[in-house]
Parts: structure tokens; C-alpha cells; sequence
């Protein structure tokens, strides 16, 4: 009786909600006016502004360490995202380099050795029978496209979990931030998205990277930080989540996800193809498995057609695509790199 009872209030709930941003415009001025008024109130409801309130500070950028391998240089840095707190990442960088290179950020997810995995850099294994079979090396990849990539360590995660974590080997402290963040009204995937900005402001001082031209794609919590991300930033010129993009009632409003996907009130503003659209008419590559049952393919479809009224509205219907793999939830490397090279020409 309580599980039905609960269940008639999640749909009644869902059926009396009036999302305060659902997309109406009709053309490209609407669209622009849409996404200004939707983009700062998405900024508030996910703590960022609370973050810069604290004062943007300076980047004090320290290389920890530099490895040439047989195709590409890894570098390993640190970098201050806000006071207190500073961003592991490496970047990739080709051997032989005349100019500077696009860039592509790329965004772990809920792996055990974060951004390791995304360099190619593998523990056991178990761990490079996942990577193989998942494709989930993305930075290493970029880097043999032939662009500059970074892989930062998404916070709750690595030696960015809490020293407890750390000390009981577990994966992530992601509820323990989110959490806390929840605390100062702010949110995890807020400050995650706020560090992908800081990343992006990072790569500005260097002058081997093309910051006019930046990607970000990610896999599961990847695919999230690089949709907020791109919503409220819009230096990032391509974007593509993989095993992400669907409805939030769909998919985290209807089956266990961890902790850190959750914005408190996010359905009140929109839906995720409206977050999603705020990326219009930026190119917007979703990467989906047809058998990933925690991102279900079919609000996944269902998102995606609302999502291309946003871009043909703003009058670029081609720069939005579904590229769907045959498995579960993993990252599909065949439609990105193509689509990654159409867009940016490079």
C-alpha cells in the first residue's frame, strides 16, 4: 500500500509540475532570449554563482610531472578551482606539434581510477579488459586524432575524495560532497561544471592549445558535468555526452543513480532537453547504448526530438545529432571523432 501510495504521488507530482522553461520559442531572437533567462537561473539552482562569490581566484598552475610515451606527451598538473580547492588533471599532447591544437576535455565517470582510465593508463587486468571493451581511453584517443586533450579528475573522486574514502578504498565520496555542497546551496554537479570552466580558463594561457576550439565528452558522469557544463558555458564549441542524455524522468527520476545527479528543483525550470538546448546552436553529439537500462533508449529518443525543435528553431537543425551503439552503458567512439572533425574542421 505505501509503495503504490508513493508511486501515485511521484506521478501526480509529475503531472501537476509546470517546468518554468520549457522551450516555445519559434525562432532564432526567442531562442536567444529563452536561453539568456534560462542559462542564469540553471547558474543559480546549481550554486555557481555561490562558487564565484568566494572570489575568483588566481589559476597557480603546477606541472607535477611530464612523460614522453612512444605517440603523444603526458603532463600531469594542478590547478586552484576556487580557494581551498585544486583540480588534478593531465593533458595529452602530440609529439610533433607546428600549431596550436584544438582542444577536447575529457570527463570521467563512475570509475574507480578516474582519469587514469581516460589516458590509457591501466591498474589490473580486469581494468584494461573494461577500458578496451568499453572505449573508454577517450583523452588517448583524442590525442591519436590529433588534438590536445585534458583529463581532470572530477571532485569525489581519486585523491579528491575525502581522506576517509581514501583510507577505506572506496570508490567515490560523491555523497558525502554532494551533501556538503547541498549544505551552502550549492550543488556536485554545480562545482564540477564550475571546474570544467576553470579548466577551459587554464587552457587560455597556453599557447599550444586552440581555445577557440573546445570539446567536451564524457562517459555516464562525464556525459553529466559535459551537458551542465556546456549549458552554462559557452566557450565549449562542441559538446557530447555519452550515456547521459535522456529525461530526468526517465531516468534519475525513476531508478537508483548515484547522489551527485541530482539538482534540487532542476524540474521546476525544465526538462533535459531543455538544459540541453541551451547548447544550441553550439554542435550537439548524444551518444546512447539501446541496451543501457539506467538511461533508457527510449526517453532517450524521446528527448532527442524535443531537443531538435530547439535547433531548428535557432535555424541549425543539422548541428544535433543521436548517435546510438549496439551494448549497454558504455562510450561509442564511432560517430564522435567524424562528427568532432566535421564541426571543428580540423
Amino acid at each position: 500500500m505505501i509503495n503504490n501510495m508513493y508511486a501515485d504521488y511521484y506521478v501526480n507530482t509529475l503531472s501537476e509540475n509546470e517546468r518554468k522553461f520549457s522551450f516555445k520559442a519559434n525562432n532564432p531572437h526567442e531562442v536567444k532570449e529563452w536561453q539568456d533567462e534560462f542559462r542564469q537561473e540553471l547558474m543559480e539552482i546549481l550554486g555557481i554563482p555561490k562558487i564565484i562569490a568566494r572570489g575568483i581566484c588566481q589559476l597557480n598552475p603546477v606541472c607535477i610531472n611530464t612523460v614522453k610515451l612512444d605517440d603523444h606527451i603526458r603532463e600531469e598538473w594542478e590547478i586552484t578551482s576556487e580557494p581551498g580547492y585544486r583540480i588534478p588533471f593531465y593533458v595529452l599532447k602530440p609529439l610533433e606539434q607546428k600549431e596550436p591544437l584544438p582542444l577536447v576535455i575529457a570527463v570521467h565517470g563512475h570509475g574507480k581510477y578516474a582519469k587514469d582510465t581516460y589516458v590509457g593508463i591501466l591498474h589490473n587486468e580486469e581494468d584494461r579488459i573494461q577500458t578496451v571493451r568499453g572505449e573508454r581511453d577517450i583523452a588517448l584517443q583524442a590525442v591519436r586524432e590529433g588534438y590536445i586533450a585534458i583529463a581532470p579528475d572530477q571532485r569525489g573522486f581519486a585523491k579528491t575524495r575525502s581522506q576517509k574514502d581514501i583510507e577505506e578504498d572506496n570508490k567515490t565520496s560523491c555523497r558525502t560532497m554532494q551533501m556538503h555542497a547541498l549544505l551552502f546551496g550549492r550543488t556536485l554537479i554545480g562545482e564540477r561544471a564550475y571546474d570544467i570552466s576553470r579548466i577551459i580558463d587554464y587552457a587560455a594561457t597556453r599557447t599550444d592549445i586552440d581555445s577557440e576550439k573546445i570539446v567536451v565528452t564524457g562517459n555516464s558522469g562525464g556525459g553529466t558535468t559535459t551537458l551542465f557544463a556546456a549549458a552554462v558555458d559557452t566557450r565549449i564549441s562542441v559538446a557530447i555526452p555519452s550515456c547521459y542524455f535522456c529525461t530526468f524522468e526517465g531516468s534519475i527520476g525513476s531508478m537508483w543513480h548515484c547522489m551527485c545527479n541530482y539538482v534540487p528543483g532542476i524540474m521546476t525550470l525544465g526538462e533535459m532537453y531543455d538544459v540541453a538546448g541551451l547548447v544550441a546552436p553550439r554542435p550537439f553529439l548524444a551518444v546512447a547504448g539501446r541496451q543501457d537500462h539506467i538511461f533508457p533508449i527510449t526517453a532517450t529518443e524521446k528527448a532527442f526530438e524535443e531537443l531538435c525543435k530547439v535547433y531548428k528553431a535557432a535555424g541549425f537543425p543539422k548541428r544535433c545529432e543521436l548517435y546510438v551503439g549496439e551494448g549497454g552503458h558504455r562510450y561509442y567512439k564511432a560517430r564522435v571523432w567524424p562528427f568532432v572533425k566535421e564541426w571543428l574542421g580540423v
